[in-house]
């Protein structure tokens, strides 16, 4: 038997449990997923309240690229596509597969960063800043806190990606594709109210 088949998902685990009945771990990323969601509320909540305070927006110094914005719209969606393939194949006990789709779901997330990292250098080239007005304020803000979420994300995916070249962790801690996974599709999410409200509207 090969060493890439060698390797198991770890359904037969003893995870520590809470309370609820639900694993420590898991319980944990709910936890602090609620957190953020309250995060990103208040950000898009003042958003909105400028919006509204506002007839001129953004004003006369540039608008964003909604082609762009759509563009990497379609990256985060497919990034949520690969991470589910990931975690479909770890509980088929398919490791080397759950590993390539990570790994695509870590280049998507690298592929919106540099997507992003262009708009930006687009912007300043342009001498539009955070202080330019309110809303390139709110514009930056709101964009610059998702995309170090998503650089988060990258790096516990790629945590995660290193435990499938050893049978021994993968054994002991593979069952973190799926807080891994939770975590992802937070950041897709946030992304999908983003878009519409900051590009669109």
């Amino acid at each position: 038997m090969s060493h890439a088949h060698a390797i198991t998902t770890p359904h037969s685990e003893a995870l520590s449990a809470t309370a609820t009945g639900i694993p420590s771990g898991k319980l944990a990323m709910w936890v602090f997923l609620a957190s953020e969601v309250m995060f990103f509320t208040g950000l898009i909540g003042a958003y909105i309240i400028l919006r509204m305070s506002h007839l001129a927006w953004p004003g006369d110094e540039g608008h964003l690229s909604v082609p762009i914005g759509t563009l990497n719209t379609l990256v985060l969606l497919c990034s949520s596509a690969t991470i589910v393939l990931s975690l479909s194949a770890a509980e088929r006990r398919q490791v080397p597969a759950a590993r390539n789709w990570l790994l695509a779901t870590i280049v998507l997330g690298c592929l919106f960063l540099g997507i992003k990292g262009y708009e930006y250098h687009a912007k300043f080239s342009h001498h539009i800043y955070p202080s330019t007005n309110i809303f390139w304020s709110c514009y930056f803000a709101m964009t610059a806190f998702h995309a170090l979420h998503v650089i988060g994300g990258i790096i516990f995916n790629v945590w995660v990606m290193l435990y499938t070249f050893s049978p021994k962790l993968w054994t002991s801690r593979g069952h973190r594709l799926e807080l891994a996974g939770l975590y992802w599709h937070f950041v897709d999410i946030v992304w999908i109210f983003l878009f519409p409200l900051v590009y669109l509207l």
